[in-house]
């Protein structure tokens, strides 16, 4: 199991208080409430439905909250875009990973933030310098990607993966939002992963970890956060809580628990 370290006694990165989220008559999120701190993972686990990716959508930027409060560091704000997000340090990873299969590695790391050269009115993509600084990032997490120019679709799921956190680190992301990053990937990619994750984590970054498997959130998570039909279910350090709970509160227990009863205990 990875490391864990407790932060409690410091200023959360993000940290928000019953945010509301109405979408015309549809309530999507009803008083949800959670922090992360620096050097934290915060693991988000919920079913379909829940409201996570409202409440992703939310913390980067791309929603407006309809009530609530938002808080960076300490101070309220209001984001009126991504853009205004990626400027306070919250950097989102999601799943589709939002890069190019046929472009190269370096130009997928700079892509919307490309290096230039210039002489005079002339300005040109600096290849070289994206090509180092991909092949070092890379290097840092143990992954030697030797031709930074490769389509950046020859590399695997979880090398991908590290690609999309490694540019979000390097950009200057104070948190990091990933939205489900291990789904479909096989054992081995899902460990590269998960490494990562708890070696952004020793570096003081947060990290809210977006996931359906809990197995994957114990591993690496300090605290988790249950949501149920955009609300908060509950919130636990990962001593208050024993993996099969969280699995049973993730999934409904009760639930479940009455419709095998009701089903003869087939389930």
């Amino acid at each position: 199991m990875l490391n864990s370290q407790n932060s409690d006694n410091t200023t959360p990165f993000i940290e928000i208080k019953n945010l509301v989220k109405h979408f015309g008559p549809v309530i999507a999120l009803n008083g949800v409430s959670l922090s992360v701190h620096p050097g934290e993972v915060l693991c988000l686990l919920g079913d379909n439905g829940a409201g996570k990716s409202t409440l992703i959508k939310t913390l980067s930027g791309v929603h407006k909250p309809t009530s609530g409060e938002f808080l960076v560091d300490g101070k309220p704000v209001e984001f009126g875009s991504p853009r205004d997000a990626l400027d306070a340090g919250i950097a989102t990873v999601y799943q589709d990973l939002a890069m190019i299969p046929l472009m190269s590695v370096s130009r997928n790391f700079f892509m919307g933030r490309e290096p230039m050269k210039r002489i005079g009115s002339f300005s040109w993509f600096d290849a070289r310098f994206a090509e180092k600084v991909t092949h070092d990032e890379m290097m840092k997490i143990g992954i030697d990607v030797r031709d930074p120019n490769q389509a950046v679709g020859t590399l695997s799921g979880g090398e991908r993966q590290c690609v999309a956190i490694a540019r979000a680190v390097y950009f200057g992301a104070k948190v990091l939002i990933l939205d489900e990053p291990t789904s479909a990937l096989g054992v081995a990619q899902t460990s590269m992963v998960l490494k990562y994750i708890d070696a952004v984590r020793s570096k003081g970054l947060g990290v809210i970890f977006i996931t359906h498997n809990v197995r994957h959130a114990y591993a690496v998570g300090n605290r988790f956060t249950v949501l149920n039909r955009g609300k908060t279910l509950g919130i636990f350090k990962k001593d208050e809580i024993a993996i099969d709970e969280l699995q049973n509160l993730m999934a409904g227990g009760k639930e479940l628990q009455t419709l095998s009863d009701e089903l003869g205990g087939t389930i």
